[in-house]
Order: C-alpha cells, then sequence, then structure tokens
C-alpha cells in the first residue's frame, strides 16, 4: 500500500531527497565516464591489433563501475523507503503521492526547485504539472 503525503510532509524531506537526487546523478555520471573509459580501452586493443591490457587500469575502471552501481542501489532504496518516486533522473523530478479528493494524484517536485509548488495525475507527463493553488490545498491529504 503506497504512503501518501501531505505538501508538508512532502516538503519536510526535500533536503534529503534532494541530496540522493544529486547524487544518482553523480553516480549515474560516475558509471558512464568508467564504461567509456573501458571502451576506449578496448577500441585501443582492437586498432593496436591487439596487446597485453592494461589490468590495472581495467580492474580500476570496473571497480568504479560497480561502486557507482551499489551506490545508486543504495539511493533508489532510500527514495523507495522514503516513499517518493524518481520519475526522471535527468530532469530530477521526483513524485509524492498524495491523496486530492479521493483521487490518488502525485506532489510533483524537480531538482533546483525550492520548494513542491505543482501536482500532477500519475499517468500525466510532466508538461501537464499543474500549479497548486488554494483548491488543491483545501482538498488533499496525506496518510493522517
Amino acid at each position: 500500500m503506497p504512503r501518501f503525503f501531505n505538501l508538508l510532509e512532502a516538503e519536510g524531506l526535500l533536503p534529503d531527497v534532494q541530496r540522493l537526487v544529486r547524487g544518482l546523478i553523480d553516480y549515474k555520471s560516475e558509471f558512464d565516464e568508467a564504461a567509456e573509459a573501458l571502451v576506449l580501452i578496448a577500441q585501443r586493443i582492437t586498432i593496436m591489433g591487439g596487446m597485453i591490457p592494461p589490468h590495472d587500469a581495467v580492474a580500476l575502471l570496473r571497480n568504479r563501475k560497480n561502486a557507482a552501481v551499489l551506490a545508486s542501489k543504495f539511493a533508489f532504496e532510500q527514495l523507495h523507503h522514503k516513499g517518493c518516486h524518481l520519475q526522471d533522473l535527468q530532469s530530477g523530478r521526483v513524485d509524492f503521492p498524495t491523496l486530492y479528493r479521493g483521487q490518488e494524484v502525485c506532489l510533483s517536485w524537480k531538482l533546483g526547485e525550492t520548494k513542491i509548488g505543482f501536482w500532477r495525475y500519475p499517468d500525466d507527463s510532466e508538461v501537464s504539472r499543474q500549479a497548486i493553488d488554494s483548491e488543491f490545498l483545501k482538498n488533499h491529504r496525506g496518510d493522517c
């Protein structure tokens, strides 16, 4: 059963959520950089017609990739444990389930925003985010 947030609860999690999302973006960059370096090593070996691979460099790059995967998995688990959902890593968009007039909707926040100012229906795209207004505030609730 999903957890439902009210606006104050969700905004109280923003410092942790922001840290986790920034970490995920950093881990993805670390993974991508290590993967690209491994591809370049493989290409160099192919171009030279074969050679003894730089074992230490390859091991270090593989370790960097593995560490990035493990750190990402841990960050995703932390987000999941908090009850929020990462919708788009590139934009850093995170949804917090809430109830509006008895229907499940999402409070929608993106990395760089200082507060949660939007909501959306779960099946709608980011473009359909609607500004939180007094009508929404009066008629939304969390689990309490």
